[in-house]
């Protein structure tokens, strides 16, 4: 899994570099994620700008980073492709994480959820 990270103040951005995050990738995205948010700052933006498709178990790895990083510190999402904003809107998803149009967004200081 092709992941790339940066610290901007108080946030860890972390661009997924992939197509997909589906049941052949979500294990693997799952681990990478886990020692890269070990630790971290309070915020966790990550970056979707090169994924072109989820699944469910897409889905389901980022519901566990979710809970891995805690309470205390916050996952937001960003540059979502359409057709990956539209699984989240389907699923419900939008609901429950913050979903910055681009990273520009999410690192403004007031930030734009879509």
């Amino acid at each position: 899994m092709n992941l790339m990270s940066d610290t901007q103040g108080d946030c860890l951005i972390i661009k997924v570099a992939e197509p997909r995050i589906d049941a052949a990738a979500a294990v693997e995205f799952k681990d990478s994620m886990r020692g890269m948010v070990e630790d971290g700052p309070g915020r966790v933006v990550l970056d979707l700008g090169d994924v072109d498709s989820i699944d469910s178990s897409g889905l389901g790895a980022i519901v566990a980073i979710m809970k891995m990083i805690g309470p205390d510190r916050k996952l937001e999402l960003c540059a979502l492709s359409n057709k990956v904003k539209t699984v989240f809107r389907l699923t419900r998803m939008d609901a429950v994480v913050t979903i910055h149009n681009a990273l520009e967004d999410a690192l403004s200081p007031l930030p734009h959820a879509s």
